[in-house]
């Protein structure tokens, strides 16, 4: 048995990119930020703190909810799967890059300064 599951807690870095397609399906990417708070250890080290971006895809129902209620500086849970796929640049190349399949979002941002004033669980 293996298990693919990712909980994030973030802040959304941009606002979300939606493409629809003729077929009716949809796909948004996000950028979200985690960050780790800086700590002072019993020595007096600094240990700074530290921000992680995750590439953030959530598609088809998802997608619209994002595209409709997610904007830069919300914060998000999201639970999901990682994937990484790979591509070849300009010079050809090989890239990789990491993302989360969004699975389930919850908007943490507190009401009255989402833009719509509600905030989807879903």
């Amino acid at each position: 048995m293996s298990v693919n599951k990712v909980i994030l807690i973030g802040n959304v870095g941009q606002d979300p990119r939606v493409k629809y397609f003729d077929t009716g399906s949809a796909v948004a990417t996000f950028p979200l930020a985690t960050t780790d708070r800086g700590y002072t250890l019993p020595n007096g080290t600094q240990i700074p703190e530290r921000t992680e971006w995750h590439n953030i895809v959530a598609s088809n129902r998802l997608a619209e909810i994002v595209d409709k209620y997610v904007h830069k500086g919300d914060k998000l849970y999201v639970e999901g799967k990682i994937r990484t796929r790979s591509y070849s640049d300009q010079t050809g190349a090989q890239k990789y890059i990491t993302e989360i399949y969004m699975d389930n979002m919850e908007m943490l941002t507190p009401k009255g300064t989402a833009p719509t004033g509600t905030e989807p669980s879903v």
